[in-house]
């Protein structure tokens, strides 16, 4: 039951005021149907809209059902049209790009019934309007009759409880008018119908009830409905329902309604997408340029790590100590002779800069998983190094036995030096070879099993062979033009000694050299052997049960390489073209492999058991290290006198008679000159009774006992609690600085005594180049992003034409039930479509654009490291912003939209 209870509507434009309804009262029954007749401007299809909720009365009550609507907001009348009203119009109002059965099934969408209940319902509706298999039409293929049934259908599938029809005939020829006028009069059967009309015939022939209208006033009615106030309840406040529509049939609408615009579509998604190609190939080229940058760091932090030497010179405080010479800040007149004591003042400051690191409290602090360092550490981890004592011995084509370190060489040129005079400008000439060169080298061990690290085998092209997968196997390193300095290969025995010797006789004699280019082949190279003497091979025990140095003896040396581990080269490598960090400078590689075999080799050996079964006497002499008293240090004396040889007497003797004779150099000269029998001999002669007062002379001036610990240094002992060095790697200066944080967050937690001195050779490195990428990259994105906020607006000015196109659809959803925010969220759903298409056309054709790009940048560049990317985050972080951004252009016209009047929506064309 409808009841309109004093209903006045007026309306207002500028200064002019119409009055459409004054005071209408009319109660209506549940199921008739009610013609509302009357000339136009009596108000007829205003009373109609306030009946269906999609105009609002000035004053009085609509009264449903006992439910009052005066205190009803938008939401309430939403859902009043939604669940009780159905419409049907003049102009049908069916939504033209959706079809027969969509139209139909939009009321349903609005009410939340599922979409399989949705499809039979709406199915069924058209079914009984008789268009049961015209389901999938378009509206414009079909004639007036049919979308007049569509509407009827439309306005019956929620079953509401009010169908309001508006001149429902009026576009229609006769015979569809009557076949709609019968339809409309079943319906009225088991519900109210309400029909406009200008036509009386019509209304007399098929309604139950004319009710006629002048100037905003009821005039006459058929059938009036008068009811007993007094037994009906106080009619209340109540929602009818609920009404939503989901994003899904927002976006379903909104894409229907594009794919009837496709080019204009298209083309505003491209429009919209030129700035995030413009975006896209920026980030990308950024991302590759960055890509290549964090590469070469990785690779430059494998050349310079931060290292931790046992003993460190500080660094800084030296180059804090220098002072540029200033004039200005003289401490005298300049009028005289003044002395200058900066030099010797460098010089105390670098002896005082050299410190003692405790590594091995540092290597505790590295080997914890739980310290903040270890987080920050690279690829290629942290690498302990261990002085393990060995020689490497060869023989070169003459079969001439070789000390690597170029020992041998050295001797030869010392007896150039005996026979020839000073050879200074030798040694200048050829390098002082007397010095141990440093010609093997530990390859950085890899990660997990691996015996080298990537960053080794990254940076090198193996030119025959392999790399090193035993303990005794060694690889040959070349530089760039596949070179080796002569002397290095006279030092390994590739090139015979002799030639040397005759090559240094030409330079004493003041000849000018040139040397002749040689080369050998990779197979010939490979086959020169090394044999690897341990420091702990280098001492026999005698028959006192203390040990001797074979180091001079050669014959001993000989015989003891043949039980020598023999290494061999089973690979030759040079560093590639594009190796940012070739970083290895020895000319021969071994692996930690060989380290761990000589430190277990060397804790095993004889010389080593027996020092560590007795810690007090050292077993090279005999004497204790620490005797304690004078009678202690006598017997030693005795003792280290009684175990000499001749050579090792005669050694004693010469430097006892400098001593003596340090005051008659003639006669000293003479004594010298003796072999080393009569030295021995003297030497015998002059300790046959000596008083204990010579005896602890001798022991204090040329005995050293030594210390356990050096005696196990001299063997090679190496403790992995002590390492000598520790290498810290990182991927990128970032992590580099943060290490350095690390060290010296971990140098106030610890004693004085215990901090750590390091040198970061990445120093000097600047970490700006990736800021410098960056800031242009952000620059570059700025400027393109203008183009972005122009798409935005393009796509607010193409959102506002839809909403201007769409004006009647805006009427329809209203009238059916749709809320303002139903509405925003139509035209928000197509922007967001246009949003998503001009991402996703931005992201192809910016990867498209990457092909040639690339190799362009390949041209340009000359490599093939940099190589713009867009990285998949990136990507769709894009199309986000493609989305936001045209949400953002749509915003205001989707807020204008709603905000339209449904009654004038309703009439637009």
């Amino acid at each position: 039951m409808l009841q309109i209870e004093h209903i006045s509507k007026q309306y207002t434009t500028g200064d002019l005021t119409q009055t459409a309804l004054k005071e209408v009262s009319l109660n209506l029954r549940d199921n008739e149907f009610v013609a509302i007749l009357g000339p136009s401007g009596s108000g007829k299809t205003t009373l109609l809209n306030i009946i269906g909720g999609l105009d609002r009365y000035d004053s009085g009550d609509l009264i449903i059902n006992g439910i009052s609507t005066k205190e009803y907001e938008d939401r309430d009348w939403d859902s009043y049209r939604n669940h009780t009203i159905g419409f049907v119009f003049q102009s049908y109002n069916l939504i033209p790009h959706q079809t027969v059965l969509a139209n139909v099934e939009l009321a349903l969408t609005i009410s939340g019934i599922s979409k399989s209940e949705r499809r039979k319902r709406a199915a069924q509706a058209l079914d009984e309007v008789g268009l049961g298999d015209q389901l999938h039409k378009k509206p414009n293929q079909m004639s007036g009759g049919q979308m007049q049934r569509v509407a009827i259908a439309r306005a019956l599938v929620n079953n509401p409880d009010i169908l309001l029809a508006d001149e429902p005939t009026g576009a229609l020829d006769t015979e569809t008018s009557v076949q709609i006028m019968e339809l409309l009069k079943g319906v009225a059967k088991d519900r109210l119908v309400v029909m406009v009309t200008h036509n009386p015939e019509l209304a007399e022939t098929y309604a139950t009830r004319i009710v006629k209208l002048r100037d905003g006033k009821i005039i006459s009615d058929s059938a009036p409905f008068e009811l007993d106030t007094t037994s009906l309840n106080a009619p209340k406040y109540q929602n009818m329902g609920k009404s939503s529509m989901s994003f899904r049939t927002s976006l379903s609408l909104s894409f229907n309604n594009l794919r009837t615009k496709k080019t204009r579509t298209l083309l505003t998604a491209f429009a919209g997408s030129i700035g995030i190609i413009g975006i896209a190939l920026i980030l990308a080229l950024s991302n590759g340029v960055n890509i290549y940058i964090t590469d070469i760091q990785k690779s430059t932090m494998t050349a310079y790590p931060i290292s931790i030497q046992e003993e460190s010179i500080d660094m800084t405080s030296m180059l804090g100590s220098v002072t540029p010479h200033n004039t200005d800040k003289l401490n005298h007149a300049l009028d005289g002779v003044y002395s200058n004591g900066e030099s010797v003042e460098k010089a105390s400051q670098a002896a005082t800069s050299i410190v003692e690191n405790n590594l091995t409290a540092f290597k505790k602090y590295l080997d914890d998983p739980d310290s903040e360092i270890s987080q920050y550490v690279g690829e290629n981890g942290i690498v302990y190094s261990y002085d393990t004592k060995f020689s490497v011995y060869t023989y070169d084509s003459d079969d001439v036995l070789l000390n690597t370190d170029g020992s041998t060489l050295s001797e030869g040129k010392q007896a150039a030096k005996s026979a020839m005079g000073d050879m200074t400008h030798v040694s200048e000439a050829m390098g002082n070879s007397s010095k141990t060169t440093e010609n093997f080298e530990e390859l950085i061990p890899g990660s997990g099993e691996a015996m080298i690290s990537t960053a080794i085998t990254d940076s090198y092209d193996v030119l025959y062979g392999a790399w090193p997968s035993s303990y005794d196997e060694l690889v040959l390193i070349l530089d760039e033009n596949n070179e080796i300095s002569t002397e290095t290969l006279y030092e390994l025995g590739i090139l015979p000694s002799s030639a040397y010797d005759k090559l240094m006789e030409k330079i004493a004699d003041g000849k000018k050299v040139k040397l002749e280019t040689e080369s050998w082949s990779y197979e010939d190279i490979c086959k020169q052997d090394f044999y690897l003497l341990p420091a702990c091979d280098t001492y026999e025990k005698n028959e006192n049960g203390t040990f001797d140095s074979i180091s001079e003896d050669k014959a001993e040396l000989k015989s003891r390489l043949q039980d020598a581990v023999k290494l061999k080269i089973t690979g030759i490598i040079r560093p590639k073209e594009d190796a940012a960090s070739a970083s290895l400078s020895a000319p021969l590689g071994y692996t930690k492999a060989l380290t761990d075999y000589l430190i277990d080799y060397t804790d095993d050996s004889a010389v080593v058991k027996a020092q560590k079964k007795n810690k007090k006497v050292n077993v090279l002499s005999g004497m204790t290290f620490d005797p304690g008293d004078d009678d202690n240090k006598v017997a030693d004396a005795k003792t280290y006198l009684e175990n000499l040889g001749v050579s090792e007497k005669a050694k004693l003797a010469k430097e006892i008679l400098q001593s003596v004779y340090s005051n008659d150099p003639a006669r000293a000269s003479q004594m010298m000159a003796m072999g080393e029998e009569e030295l021995a001999s003297a030497l015998d002669s002059y300790l046959q009774n000596p008083e204990d007062d010579v005896l602890l002379s001798i022991y204090d001036n040329y005995i050293s006992s030594g210390s356990y610990d050096d005696n196990l240094s001299t063997f090679g002992v190496v403790s992995l609690d002590a390492p000598s060095a520790i290498n810290i790697y990182t991927d990128s200066f970032e992590d580099k600085d943060a290490v350095s944080g690390c060290i010296e967050s971990y140098n106030q937690s610890v004693k004085k005594a215990d901090q750590i001195t390091y040198t970061d050779y990445a120093e000097l490195l600047m970490s700006s180049v990736t800021t410098i990428i960056n800031i242009i990259s952000y620059v570059l994105i700025a400027f393109v992003a203008v183009s972005l906020l122009v798409s935005s607006i393009m796509i607010g000015i193409i959102t506002y034409i839809s909403v201007l196109e769409r004006t009647k659809e805006i009427g329809i959803l209203r009238a059916i039930g749709a809320s303002k925010r139903n509405i925003t969220q139509v035209f928000n759903a197509e922007t967001f479509i246009v949003g998503l298409c001009s991402g996703g056309i931005g992201i192809a054709i910016s990867l498209l654009l990457l092909i040639p790009g690339n190799a362009a940048i390949h041209a340009l560049t000359d490599t093939t490291d940099v190589n713009a990317a867009l990285p998949a985050v990136s990507a769709i972080i894009l199309i986000v912003l493609s989305v936001l951004l045209t949400l953002i252009g749509g915003f205001i016209p989707s807020k204008n939209a709603a905000k339209k009047d449904p009654v004038a929506a309703l009439r637009t064309e």
